[in-house]
């Protein structure tokens, strides 16, 4: 099994990470391995077997070519900053240039204690492990930019959270696991060169158009803030909640990452909270566009030793970055909802469409996910769904007789058009209720429900005949959902 690793942040970083080792598993025993991303990054697995697969996945062997390293970070947890954080349970192996040329890490996440585990066992029970790998695999086909998991494996050993748990690893694919923390940590204990060093190292890897502006930090400072309008416009387009938006969990790639206490919402209600920890609703599904905001606000915070060291001037220039954010969102967001509504070109009443519709489906408790899709019905002249997910007939009359009117303003064919609503409203996403059942499944020893609802995931557009089960919300009686972080 040949990775041909090229290490570029361990070879040019140094001062940037600690090195490390995985801690060695019992037992380990691969229970899912993604040759789908092994064959898009150009690993050659087809003479492996199942046990040489999960000893190099779960730390037991370290691949040939890989410098294992735990990554240096800082954050902004829940608004408060934590000057030191880094990989407490994360290990990079490696570098792999895929065929196309495009880099990305390969990192163990649960594999053991690294130097930042600030005395925590650095390891994973099964069940974030398969969540991560469930959500991050639906993210990824329904197009929203997200890392990817490449395989699963249990350790054999038990796990210690409130009770114990099997544990396991996962193996995480990004472009890099840069953060806006990242930033952060080397800005808050290190200053203008380190700011300077990280952010040329950023410039190189993932945006190297940017080397030749007159300013290339304040370019990174823009780029990276377009990267995350449209990610979380991704996410209120999909009905997901990140649940931990703090700024180590911020990728400058623009990518989903960190899986912890995340969900989808089924009814809508703007200010859905899943997760265990967000007492306050910091990072409620309504209000992700403005912690975006927020942790942009931060990254910029962070380069402006470098911003100031090109131009003093572009100081200003960084502010205007960053006020400019709502509107840039807006932008994005609404781009989204035209897609997701049928709508083509852009309407001088689109943005008030679009935000009365968000209303009148928290008004009548909707399930989110189906409407989309109910609506491209209605265009097909069957309104049967729709009615079944309204209180009443017509509970959004008002509203639906806009929308009409604002589809015939396009003149376009309603079948078409509602195939194109079909092709970026899902049918199918991880419903809180089957991720559960699954994962508790998984837990006792049954692998099976889980790897049901993978496929089903991954393939979340297409109606297929006997999956009606998947398609629907929890039952309405359900008790509140929470979610936990997993660490």
């Amino acid at each position: 099994m040949d990775f041909a690793f090229e290490n570029s942040f361990h070879d040019s970083m140094e001062g940037f990470y600690a090195p490390a080792e995985a801690a060695k598993p019992s037992a380990p025993k691969l229970l899912l391995f993604n040759h789908a991303l092994a064959e898009r990054l150009g690993i050659e697995v087809a003479d492996a077997t199942d046990d040489q697969l999960a000893r190099i996945f779960s730390g037991e062997e370290a691949p040939e070519g890989a410098n294992p390293l735990a990554l240096a970070y800082a954050g902004h947890q829940f608004g408060h900053f934590s000057p030191q954080l880094g990989d407490g349970r994360a290990l990079l192996l490696g570098e792999i240039v895929a065929p196309d040329g495009a880099r990305f890490d390969v990192q163990l996440k649960g594999s053991g204690p690294t130097a930042f585990s600030r005395n925590g066992d650095g390891k994973a029970a099964i069940g974030p492990v398969l969540r991560e790998f469930l959500v991050s695999e639906a993210m990824a086909a329904m197009g929203v930019p997200t890392t990817r998991a490449l395989a699963a494996v249990a350790t054999g050993d038990r796990v210690h959270r409130e009770r114990a748990h099997p544990g396991a690893v996962l193996t995480r694919v990004a472009s890099s696991h840069i953060r806006v923390g990242t930033f952060q940590f080397f800005a808050a204990h290190f200053g203008a060169d380190h700011v300077t060093q990280l952010s040329d190292y950023s410039i190189r890897r993932h945006f190297p158009d940017l080397a030749e502006a007159a300013n290339p930090y304040l370019a990174l400072l823009d780029r990276v803030t377009g990267l995350q309008c449209e990610l979380v416009s991704h996410w209120l387009g999909v009905g997901f909640i990140h649940g931990v938006m703090n700024t180590d969990n911020v990728a400058i790639s623009g990518e989903t990452i960190d899986y912890g206490p995340c969900a989808f919402m089924d009814r809508f209600a703007v200010n859905t909270v899943f997760s265990s920890i967000d007492a306050n609703g910091r990072y409620a599904y309504g209000r992700q566009p403005q912690i975006m905001h927020w942790n942009m606000a931060r990254f910029a915070e962070a380069l402006l030793p470098a911003i100031h060291r090109v131009s003093p001037e572009d100081v200003e220039a960084a502010k205007a970055i960053v006020d400019a954010i709502p509107g840039r969102f807006r932008a994005s967001w609404h781009a989204k909802a035209r897609k997701k509504l049928g709508l083509n070109g852009e309407g001088a009443d689109d943005g008030e469409l679009i935000d009365s519709l968000f209303d009148e489906l928290e008004t009548h408790s909707v399930d989110f996910t189906s409407f989309f899709r109910a609506l491209a019905m209605l265009l097909r002249g069957d309104g049967a769904m729709l009615e079944g997910l309204l209180p009443s007939a017509d509970a959004m009359a008002p509203w639906i007789a806009a929308w009409w009117r604002r589809i015939e303003q396009d003149a376009g064919n309603p079948l078409e058009i509602a195939d194109a609503m079909d092709a970026v409203n899902p049918l199918y996403i991880p419903r809180n209720h089957l991720v559960e059942e699954t994962l508790d499944a998984a837990e006792a020893g049954d692998l099976a429900p889980w790897l049901q609802l993978l496929g089903v995931v991954r393939n979340p557009y297409e109606v297929r005949p006997g999956l009606e089960r998947f398609e629907l919300p929890a039952p309405a009686d359900a008790g509140p959902y929470k979610t936990f972080c997993g660490t």
